[in-house]
């Protein structure tokens, strides 16, 4: 077996320093290496056009490799001074928001022209929707507790009760988080040190990555926008549990935020896998009231610890009217006859759409039953008719409900961002609806659906993008597809 040609750039492992020239989608920044053996590219996600940076390659192939930022050594000539701690959750928060929004459009169309073989899709182009919070906008927020945190100043992981994030490319050290980072909550951030500094004090462990032992995991905080609440889960191993009371935690916690508690939870986690909930644990609630009440184009719903929620609630309400723009754009389609929402989670679009179109029937579908129960909970305290949701599979639901069979004419598709599975679009296409609103927050993946819906009779008629998450590479697409 011939030996394999070794690499005459880099090598896995490797430690680099490279300029970045260009922007590719999912803020993938280019840098290029040349020498006598010619030019070979460099892919380094969160990362900026101008950029000097230092990385990790993380894959090497023999055309490209793949990095792990580490450090921006020198900053891109379009960024700017923000007031906030960098956080690696947020990489591009010191670009302009404008900029911004014009790598996210130029990327997202450039997808689909490669990748869905759309050459025409900038015709198709509506709208991009901006965030009205540009700042302070996440509505749920997790900071990780590590025993092993960095010091700037000996450029060095050290020995440390630490409280924060995860430090950029590095899942077993963690960097305190002194102030606001921007994106959550203000008043909040602002007090994470009073409670990194009472749990210090107990002296009870932090999380320990590499020996996979400590007390203190993780702080989960959700934040009603429309209540201005904050519900708390407190995440910890059951070690030394009977050493620390919950009780005084959730008075500290009252005494630093008042009425703003709306509750804390509790979840004993001792599992050594790098997650918040645990499959085997428990969650019991310690503290006031287990779940919180958001605001949606004036719907209410109720959200606990573990239901699916967007992020960014007020940009939510934009992409949702989005969808609802473009489900009732050709009233003809819908009246009097069944909308399908497929991958519909707790049902939000739903029941929009249901309180916007009294002549239509809508029809919520899930795999998840436990969303479809909280889906039919918040249409009752809505009072919302003409909406019912079931928890099945696509590709059975006409064999077990013939009653819907020939009545769908609209869907609505919102998946996960690992997109549709083929065998499942192929049964989507087999409903045979006439026109489809497919929402996605990974529009890679959208791409890849879009060839597979032309070859099955659909065109793209409109796209919109909705900036949900400032300062990050995301971008959500609303694609309205009509068949030919």
């Amino acid at each position: 077996m011939p030996r394999r040609e070794r690499n005459k750039f880099v090598k896995r492992g490797e430690i680099i320093e490279i300029l970045i020239e260009d922007y590719a989608f999912g803020g993938k920044g280019i840098g290029r290496i040349r020498n006598e053996h010619g030019e070979f590219v460099v892919f380094v996600p969160n990362t900026l056009p101008g950029q000097l940076v230092k990385a990790r390659v993380a894959k090497s192939q023999k055309k490209y490799a793949e990095c792990k930022l580490i450090d921006v050594l020198q900053s891109s000539e379009d960024e700017v001074v923000v007031p906030y701690q960098e956080i690696p959750g947020a990489p591009y928060i010191k670009l302009p928001i404008e900029k911004q929004h014009e790598y996210k459009y130029q990327s997202t169309m450039s997808l689909f022209q490669r990748i869905g073989k759309v050459e025409d899709i900038e015709d198709k182009f509506d709208e991009f929707v901006t965030s009205p919070n540009v700042f302070h906008y996440r509505n749920k927020m997790e900071y990780s507790f590590s025993a092993i945190g960095y010091s700037k100043e000996k450029n060095s992981d050290v020995d440390e009760f630490t409280f924060g994030f995860k430090r950029r490319g590095v899942w077993w050290m963690g960097e305190n988080l002194d102030k606001d980072s921007g994106l959550f909550d203000a008043e909040l951030e602002d007090r994470l040190i009073d409670i990194r500094e009472y749990c210090e004090k107990t002296g009870l462990p932090p999380w320990h990555g590499p020996k996979k032992v400590g007390f203190f995991r993780y702080l989960v905080i959700r934040k009603s926008y429309k209540t201005n609440e904050l519900l708390f889960n407190l995440v910890t191993t059951s070690d030394n549990l009977d050493t620390f009371s919950l009780n005084d935690f959730a008075n500290f916690l009252v005494s630093l935020f008042g009425d703003r508690v709306a509750g804390l939870l509790h979840t004993i986690n001792d599992e050594t896998g790098d997650r918040t909930i645990a499959t085997t644990g428990s969650i019991d609630l310690v503290y006031g009231k287990d779940k919180i009440v958001e605001e949606l184009l004036g719907l209410n719903f109720e959200i606990s610890m573990k239901s699916f929620f967007q992020t960014n609630p007020k940009s939510a309400e934009k992409l949702y009217s989005k969808v609802i723009e473009y489900a009732l754009e050709n009233k003809d389609a819908i009246d009097n006859t069944v909308v399908m929402d497929l991958f519909c989670g707790t049902g939000t679009i739903g029941q929009i759409l249901a309180s916007k179109s009294s002549n239509t029937k809508i029809v919520g579908v899930d795999i998840v039953e436990s969303a479809i129960v909280d889906a039919r909970k918040n249409a009752k305290r809505n009072n919302i008719e003409g909406v019912e949701f079931y928890a099945a599979d696509v590709g059975k639901f006409l064999t077990e409900h013939p009653q819907y069979k020939g009545k769908i004419r609209t869907l609505i598709l919102d998946p996960a961002r690992a997109g549709i599975a083929p065998k499942t679009l192929k049964k989507i296409i087999h409903l045979n609806a006439e026109r489809m609103v497919y929402v996605s927050c990974n529009p890679a993946t959208q791409a890849r659906d879009t060839e597979q819906l032309k070859e099955a009779g659909y065109a793209i008629k409109k796209i919109s993008l909705v900036d949900q998450f400032p300062h990050t590479s995301h971008i959500e697409t609303v694609v309205l597809f009509e068949k030919n």
